[in-house]
């Protein structure tokens, strides 16, 4: 028996829960299915899911098909959530993508399919809903070999679609041969002779698949069951088994971070290679920090089961990780876990109710960044305020239904803001000596800022002697340039530049035999870290900072006679279409839109388009704000830009 690390993917209502609940329901691990509608379903298991009838937390179970275990994942398909879908990506064998085939593509399944074909996750196309009033499987599938990939294999046809006696006949349709050809010389040139047998296509369209060259395409209905055993052959026999020695060195990812009933952490992980033991202390995450499992749990039929070890291939649940985080490697770290989606662009503040416990609720909060490493809370303790970075509307709805259910806590938002950055224009340098010219740290800071290219980070250098001084305050210096860069000259993260330290100096520790440690006279790390925010922010204002604000690229489809109402629209939202089709009765345009109007040109275009309009938009890049409209944001440091404020404020701060 081998095992298969299997993910449910789609846009959101293409009914891959409801195929989740059928695959389970066929391989004899539920006895009834449970519907999204009646908030009954297997996967769905939050109180908030049921309710809103969709997916917002990945899940896990486990069934067995034949000679194979799958453990399959459920996961959001909103976009709102796509943090989720991140981090089960890196875990996968295959997958399979759920299109409707009523609605069709989606923008959503477009995303889903690039970032698949980029990571190379070989995945099946299941086009649901054949039975649904309106189905049109064969024009989906058009659709997908036109906007998904063109190296599409049908798996058979459709009898009957948009009604309940529709069903899907199994058989691989003429086409496939052309498309298994393109990439298979042997194959090539015994088509041109003719020679191809049944087998040797088969064959090569298994090996295909499982190189994520091409993607098989069946149909079917999650509700009626039509197709789902077409779809599980192809599971079985074209998707690869998980790979790893259970002999090897211990190696894993953690994808999921949870809390057990007594708020103990629990991790999901996926194990690459070797086996891990209950009692085990491994090292993980980057700064290798050591924690012993004290117990482990894997899935299977269904549900998870505890066991006393979990080797390569597996997922398991496991505790005794209690400083565990989504994506550290446990043991041996694998590649470097890289984030396929873009990070959040937008910014909400959190607004207790009346009578809320704000302790309590920075602690939820916490705990929900915790479980989702792509939300950023940002809290600023002068005005007792906490920022919290998100995708979009409905996410805030979520949040604020989550606090609410499973916390106890009334809480309300401000208006959503989008997340800007900061680039230096120029050069700047700034130096400070020990204990003169009004700077009240025995400590001697010198740096100087300098643009460095968009995606680079911030580079820490040094012009002077690394022995020049104790390493510790070197280290303090660059920690803090890292913790100061998080707030520029107008309240944005600079995220990109290059520092160096030109100066450096410091009052060496007390050595007059039988005399203490006087810290009025040697300099401690404090010093350092108090000095360096001062130093900086003028070595910034002398380069001068320039507010960028995120943009997305956006697509939209319309009818070619709403072009007239739309363009205007997209104007005033400073939306700049870059490239327009006309396809007959529709068009296309393409360009880029400020991350702060998306949300407006979502609710806007139905009513442009009389209802027929499309929308696909992610992050693409930060862009200049015009002048004069750049928005500031509210620090939430000391600030470093007021020295008296600074020091005041930082004096406050020792003396708490």
């Amino acid at each position: 028996m081998h095992l298969l690390n299997l993910g449910i993917l789609a846009h959101v209502d293409a009914g891959k829960t409801s195929l989740t609940e059928r695959l389970l329901h066929s391989a004899g691990v539920i006895d009834e299915i449970g519907s999204v509608d009646a908030g009954n379903t297997q996967t769905d298991s939050l109180a908030l899911e049921r309710q809103r009838g969709i997916t917002i937390k990945s899940a896990v179970v486990s069934f067995a098909l034949d000679d194979v275990t799958v453990n399959l994942i459920d996961t959001p398909g909103h976009p709102d959530f796509i943090a989720e879908v991140e981090r089960v990506l890196g875990v996968l064998d295959g997958a399979v993508l759920v299109v409707s085939a009523v609605e069709g593509v989606q923008p959503q399944t477009r995303v889903l399919m690039r970032t698949l074909q980029r990571l190379r996750i070989p995945t099946l196309v299941f086009v649901n809903k054949i039975d649904r009033r309106g189905a049109r499987p064969d024009a989906v599938l058009r659709a997908i070999s036109r906007r998904l990939t063109a190296a599409v294999v049908p798996m058979g046809t459709t009898d009957a679609p948009g009604t309940r006696d529709a069903r899907f006949v199994p058989g691989l349709a003429p086409s496939a041969l052309d498309v298994l050809a393109d990439h298979d010389d042997e194959l090539l040139r015994a088509y041109v002779e003719d020679t191809v047998s049944c087998d040797c296509l088969r064959s090569a369209l298994a090996d295909q698949t499982r190189q994520a060259l091409v993607h098989p395409v069946y149909a079917g209905s999650a509700l009626t069951g039509a197709g789902v055993d077409a779809l599980t052959g192809g599971i079985r026999e074209l998707l690869p088994a998980a790979g790893g020695d259970p002999d090897g060195p211990v190696s894993g990812t953690v994808f999921k971070v949870e809390r057990g009933p007594a708020g103990e952490k629990v991790a999901y992980a996926r194990m690459f290679s070797g086996t891990l033991r209950i009692r085990d202390r491994v090292p993980f995450g980057e700064a290798r920090a050591e924690g012993r499992v004290t117990a482990i749990s894997v899935f299977d039929r269904g549900t998870d089961v505890r066991d006393d070890l979990v080797a390569a291939g597996r997922i398991a649940r496991l505790w005794g990780l209690a400083d565990i985080r989504i994506g550290d490697a446990i043991g041996e770290p694998r590649k470097a876990y890289g984030h396929f989606f873009a990070p959040p662009t937008l910014e909400t503040v959190v607004v207790p109710g009346d009578g809320t416990d704000r302790r309590a609720l920075h602690r939820a909060l916490t705990r929900l960044a915790e479980q989702d490493p792509l939300i950023g809370l940002r809290h600023d303790e002068v005005r007792q305020e906490t920022f919290v970075s998100l995708y979009g509307e409905v996410q805030k709805e979520v949040i604020q239904a989550t606090l609410a259910e499973e916390f106890g806590l009334d809480v309300t938002f401000r208006e959503t803001t989008p997340l800007c950055v900061e680039r230096p224009v120029g050069s700047g340098e700034a130096v400070e000596f020990n204990k003169k010219d009004g700077n009240p740290f025995l400590a001697t800071v010198g740096l100087r800022v300098d643009p460095a290219p968009a995606g680079s980070g911030v580079e820490f250098r040094l012009e002077v002697e690394l022995g020049s001084m104790p390493y510790a305050f070197f280290k303090a210096v660059e920690d803090t340039v890292r913790e100061t860069l998080g707030q520029g000259l107008h309240g944005w993260q600079v995220p990109d530049c290059t520092v160096t330290m030109t100066h450096s100096g410091y009052s060496p520790r007390q050595s007059h035999a039988h005399q203490g440690f006087d810290k009025s006279m040697s300099s401690t790390g404090y010093d350092f870290r108090g000095l360096t925010p001062l130093v900086l922010m003028e070595a910034l204002r002398r380069a001068g900072t320039r507010v960028h604000e995120p943009m997305h690229r956006f697509r939209v489809e319309a009818p070619t006679d709403t072009l007239a109402a739309l363009l205007p629209v997209l104007a005033r939202l400073r939306a700049v279409p870059q490239t327009t089709r006309t396809r007959g009765a529709s068009c296309l345009l393409e360009g880029s839109v400020p991350a702060a109007h998306v949300h407006e040109l979502e609710q806007q275009l139905p009513g442009l388009t009389r209802g027929e309009g499309e929308l696909e938009s992610a992050f693409d890049h930060y862009a200049p704000a015009p002048r004069g409209t750049a928005p500031e944001r509210r620090r939430t440091d000391l600030n470093p830009l007021n020295r008296k404020e600074y020091l005041l404020n930082l004096t406050r701060r020792v003396g708490n």
